[in-house]
């Protein structure tokens, strides 16, 4: 009998919401994904927010608390085949830094703080890959801090958004005294077509086959419709205006007691469907389904499926380098350049334990120059505020704040105070790849395709040695020379060292 044991590895899936934290276990056995078992603990990360943006200790230490039962579960996992995913709260937490410290304390794992639109398409992957039935598609995911609109068609997303609306922050706005009104609703339904106000017409325009909604707020809805004799499950706008009326029935949201919705659910159900009745109506939407898949789904797959993220940063990166008139000849230049540099230097910078890093170095080489677009003065800094600020699908936030970081230390003056803090990666590997992303620059800066010589890097205690076999290599170049004793200088300020023969 054949041994497939060979052809089985275990991964997981972690997403941090701003009202539950999720982890998805699976086996992959021959590409197929095999769902092992499913954990979830209701945090409410989003209620420990106070109005200048800081986590309470409550709420760090509910998501601590929940992290190490995860934690006792993954013993034993390689850490390339777990993945997890923070979302909204932690996107707008001012002390998100610390968390992640104490986080990484207890998983030893890298947490990715990701933008509102990866988000969205991460829950489109996982719904996709849930639904496959379906071609064209709107899907809606309402969280504890934000809400994710998705029109895709197959596997693609075609339209992503994330809006500042969610069942947990809407609870402490709308419905914190509890009271459960006509006027709290309408309040609450108000504040949502008031926040999707722009994206309406868009959305309208486009048309789908099915709309689906995932999670836990839409999950819950569904079920109590079904516990209200809607055996269906399907959610439509006469149903959910009937679902107000009777939660207004009761007097306060401690009361609320209907079949099929569960007590840890109950604070921010009304929430929920008030934000949800909302989008039907200013969508004119008629019915939704509910997805099983989300955002863990759409790690997991994806996390399998290892060329599709690649693919999606291509695509990301060339069509940014388009959208800003790139010289995509010279980036590519030096990112060969870079690459090459990098090949001789990862086992000196300890690179190894962090491969993230070296696509990293690359999308930046490409997408160096896209500040020119606005003006050649100072478009080292156009091009950090263009890479921190643009949608990039595939790049969590931090791996974003990677590109904008090398594109703004690129040239001139290293003002190392300005380097920002890192969650995942550590100070001595940026400030590595600074160096060798500068290098490759100055060697490909008089932007000929005559063939360079072969250049060789070594690090040293003392300094960074270039060398090349062709001795006469800086006679024939001056220009390369000038910039090279320039930028020996640049370095000699922060206290590095540079040397070339």
């Amino acid at each position: 009998m054949h041994n497939n044991s060979q052809a089985i590895k275990q991964i997981a899936a972690i997403d941090l919401g701003s009202n539950s934290f999720h982890m998805i276990v699976a086996k992959v056995i021959n590409q197929e994904i095999q769902i092992v078992s499913r954990h979830k603990k209701k945090v409410r990360l989003a209620q420990g927010l106070d109005s200048e943006n800081n986590l309470d200790v409550e709420a760090i230490t509910r998501g601590l608390e929940c992290l190490s039962m995860f934690a006792e579960r993954l013993q034993g996992f390689d850490v390339n085949n777990v993945r997890i995913a923070a979302t909204h709260t932690l996107r707008v937490a001012n002390n998100t830094a610390s968390f992640l410290q104490q986080a990484s304390a207890i998983l030893p794992f890298p947490i990715e703080v990701i933008p509102g639109e990866e988000e969205a398409r991460l829950i489109y992957a996982g719904v996709a890959h849930t639904q496959t039935e379906s071609l064209s598609k709107l899907v809606i995911d309402i969280g504890g801090g934000s809400t994710e609109l998705i029109i895709g068609e197959a596997f693609t997303p075609k339209r992503l958004n994330s809006t500042r609306i969610g069942s947990v922050t809407f609870t402490q706005k709308y419905f914190k005294s509890g009271k459960l009104t006509a006027e709290q609703f309408s309040k609450a339904m108000l504040s949502t077509q008031q926040h999707l106000e722009d994206l309406v017409p868009y959305y309208k325009k486009n048309s789908w086959e099915i709309a689906f909604g995932s999670s836990g707020t839409i999950k819950a809805i569904k079920e109590v419709l079904v516990g209200l004799g809607y055996d269906d499950g399907i959610i439509k706008t006469k149903r959910l205006h009937k679902l107000i009326s009777k939660l207004c029935e009761f007097d306060h949201i401690n009361d609320v007691t209907l079949i099929g919705l569960n007590k840890e659910r109950q604070p921010t159900f009304s929430a929920g469907v008030a934000i949800l009745t909302a989008i039907f109506d200013s969508l004119s939407l008629q019915e939704m389904h509910y997805s099983s898949g989300a955002l863990r789904e759409g790690l997991l797959y994806e996390m399998e499926d290892h060329f599709q993220r690649s693919d999606i940063r291509m695509r990301t990166a060339e069509s940014l380098a388009l959208k800003h008139f790139v010289d995509t000849a010279h980036a590519n230049n030096v990112r060969t350049q870079a690459r090459e540099l990098l090949s001789q230097l990862h086992e000196t910078l300890e690179l190894k334990e962090n491969r993230q890093l070296y696509s990293l170095i690359e999308w930046s080489a490409l997408l160096h120059e896209v500040g020119l677009s606005i003006n050649y003065q100072a478009f080292h800094r156009h091009s950090n505020y263009i890479l921190k600020h643009a949608t990039m699908p595939g790049f969590n936030s931090e791996e974003q704040l990677v590109l904008a970081t090398l594109a703004r230390f690129q040239r001139k003056p290293l003002r190392l105070d300005e380097l920002p803090h890192f969650s995942l990666y550590k100070r001595k590997h940026i400030e590595g790849l600074i160096r060798t992303l500068r290098l490759a620059i100055i060697l490909n800066g008089q932007r000929s395709e005559t063939e360079k010589p072969l250049i060789r890097i070594a690090v040293t205690k003392e300094a960074w040695l270039l060398t090349s076999a062709n001795k006469d290599w800086l006679k024939e170049n001056r220009l390369l020379n000038a910039d090279l004793q320039n930028e020996q200088n640049y370095w000699r300020e922060v206290g590095w060292t540079l040397k070339y023969f």
